[in-house]
């Protein structure tokens, strides 16, 4: 059980970071790299992965 919740916690932490990290770049880095404000989401979840 305790494993499990260690990699839940270390999952929400990589997505945070992502998500963090990404909301941090300008709107014309975003468009640069082809990425909407509102993908960041979804991209930050399939990056950390289930």
């Amino acid at each position: 059980m305790f494993e499990s919740l260690k990699s839940r916690y270390s999952r929400w932490q990589r997505y945070s970071r992502t998500v963090a990290e990404l909301e941090g770049l300008s709107n014309r880095d975003l468009a640069d790299l082809g990425i909407a404000r509102s993908d960041i989401p979804r991209l930050a979840r399939e990056t950390v992965g289930k």
